[in-house]
């Protein structure tokens, strides 16, 4: 006889899409936005809301838009970087900072954006307000730029004209990382920092991570520079 299927709590339940509405946007929302792509009376969803801003799950922005919130991010990134293959370069990130002596990140595509879910600095250490949780840009951060030389147009053409760009322009980068399997980035996105990333493939060839090394010197820049040589190596581990 078939195990009957163990009830859950219904009113979590109901209050989960208005979290999956917030992943799905790019920037907070109205009530009466999220009542519409929910389905959800305004009045009950602004119920739900409030006690998700109590748990911290979402914030509400100024006094009639809403967004997730810390502890909903703080989830997001522990999910993701559960998953394989994140999760073995996540592990062996440490020891990637000790035979460089760069500081790394590791960074997924999230709801926003190029997101940075695992940040691991050297002993030299560097000042930056860089952290878990940032968002990159795709056409200056060198982070970005390996997502934009292998995600599809689909999921790039809004963020890449929000920053001034287009993919048409972009196409010669493009080429060039995926070529090359390394992305760089001089000291004028954040400044005094130079960084080279690459990507850890999924089965289907696709970007799981992209891993960077963050440096304050230029050379870091350079084709025979051994950090390079070391990333791409990490990275097709």
């Amino acid at each position: 006889m078939p195990q009957a299927r163990t009830k859950g709590v219904k009113s979590i339940e109901v209050a989960i899409p208005l979290l999956r509405a917030l992943a799905r946007h790019s920037g907070a929302m109205t009530l009466g936005e999220l009542s519409r792509e929910t389905g959800m009376a305004s009045g009950k969803a602004h119920r739900y809301l409030h006690s998700f801003i109590e748990a911290g799950m979402v914030s509400q922005i100024g006094t009639g838009r809403y967004d997730l919130g810390p502890a909903a991010a703080e989830i997001g990134i522990s999910a993701v970087a559960r998953i394989e293959p994140v999760n073995r370069a996540a592990d062996a990130l440490t020891a990637l900072v000790e035979q460089t002596g760069l500081s790394a990140t590791l960074a997924v595509w999230g709801t926003h954006g190029a997101t940075v879910v695992r940040w691991e600095k050297a002993a030299t250490g560097i000042v930056t307000t860089l952290g878990v949780g940032s968002v990159l840009p795709v056409t200056r951060s060198a982070t970005g730029r390996v997502f934009l030389a292998w995600l599809p147009d689909r999921l790039l053409g809004d963020l890449v004209a929000a920053e001034g760009s287009s993919l048409t322009m972009l196409a010669v980068l493009r080429d060039e990382i995926r070529r090359t399997g390394i992305a760089t980035a001089d000291a004028e996105f954040i400044p005094g920092l130079y960084a080279i990333s690459a990507p850890v493939m999924d089965a289907q060839g696709a970007p799981a991570a992209v891993i960077s090394l963050i440096g304050t010197k230029r050379d870091l820049l350079e084709e025979s520079h051994p950090a390079r040589d070391a990333l791409l190596n990490f990275c097709s581990s």
